[in-house]
């Protein structure tokens, strides 16, 4: 059982974002902060997500994508991070699993997923 103090900051931890529905195979695009130094920039980060982990503000999703040359690039999430900025559902992948790491061993054609018809 948590702690009553832990638990109302993280209700107002999640309170804060606005983070859209989104589930495994869906496309999604991230604006992740950078930093470099003294500076700071926004980069975009778009895959498909393959899982998501966790509850309340423990809660991580990863997102993988082609990168150059055709290799596989996966980055894990923290869902309320600072370093979001902008969170976008660009696509919802219709698919019948809950995490999707067969994905890491199909590429090309193989590795697509079809969309969700409304």
């Amino acid at each position: 059982m948590k702690n009553r103090y832990i638990a109302s900051f993280e209700a107002a931890q999640i309170v804060e974002k606005e983070i859209p529905q989104f589930r495994a195979g869906d496309t999604v695009r991230l604006g992740v902060e950078i930093k470099e130094g003294e500076k700071k920039r926004v980069q975009t980060f778009e895959g498909v997500v393959i899982a998501r982990h966790g509850n309340g503000v423990d809660a991580t999703f990863t997102v993988r994508k082609l990168g150059a040359n055709s290799v596989g690039v996966e980055r894990i999430f923290p869902l309320y991070s600072e370093s979001l900025k902008s969170f976008e559902v660009i696509r919802r992948g219709r698919v019948r699993r809950a995490k999707l790491h067969y994905l890491r061993g199909l590429k090309g054609k193989a590795a697509r997923i079809k969309e969700l018809k409304k």
